[in-house]
């Protein structure tokens, strides 16, 4: 489902009634969120304060909001030009296994990125995809009742001096990078949201189709609410 640009607070709403709904079984199959965010950071469940570089007004007086959320990791940094999906899975119909799911997200992006020429591999003891030494996309997750949400940030044609507001991830001295950076060129978002969604598909063994808002309302009903 591509929601196109939205407030992170509308989508973050989304994928919890998302995720109830899933886990009732109202929402009867996997789902792929796909979206870009306003500029904003969010605080996961492992996040240090010593990682975010700045306070909140002044991220205010840029523009970027931000959140304490339930996902797992560290700090970090959605906004334009930036993936961003939230898969909705049942790993009961997959694996119950968080580190396989982790890992197979890192799979799909490297699988998706390997079909734009981009050559991209997992760093050891860090979550997260890497090329040529630079990070490109992050990952972190929740779930409940082998229910997830939350998910992964891909730098598409990212401003990555938002990255200068935070230690990314908790990572000293990472260096942030970006499709468009790697491949020099522009690219856009629809064929990369296109070519993750093929990726999700085949790696968990699903058939891929496109879901409008109104369907996923209807779904997911009063979860919506709750």
């Amino acid at each position: 489902m591509d929601l196109g640009h939205r407030a992170y607070s509308e989508v973050l709403d989304l994928q919890r009634a998302a995720a109830r709904a899933r886990i009732d079984g109202s929402l009867a199959q996997d789902t792929l969120l796909l979206v870009e965010h306003n500029p904003v950071v969010t605080l996961g469940r492992s996040s240090k304060d010593a990682h975010l570089l700045t306070d909140k007004a002044a991220l205010a007086a840029r523009g970027v909001e931000l959140f304490e959320v339930e996902r797992g990791g560290d700090v970090t940094f959605h906004g334009p030009g930036q993936l961003v999906g939230y898969p909705i899975i049942d790993l009961k119909r997959h694996k119950q296994d968080l580190h396989w799911y982790l890992r197979q997200v890192e799979e799909i992006l490297i699988r998706a990125l390997a079909t734009l020429g981009i050559p991209a591999e997992r760093v050891p003891k860090h979550t997260g995809v890497w090329t040529k030494g630079r990070k490109i996309a992050s990952i972190g997750v929740h779930a409940r009742d082998w229910v997830t949400w939350h998910g992964f940030a891909l730098n598409v044609s990212t401003e990555l001096s938002y990255f200068d507001l935070i230690v990314p991830c908790g990572i000293p001295d990472v260096q942030m990078t970006s499709v468009e950076r790697e491949l020099g060129r522009d690219v856009a978002m629809t064929d990369i949201s296109a070519v993750v969604a093929r990726a999700t598909a085949e790696l968990l063994q699903l058939t891929a189709r496109s879901l409008d808002t109104g369907a996923l309302e209807a779904m997911i009903g009063n979860q919506s609410a709750a």
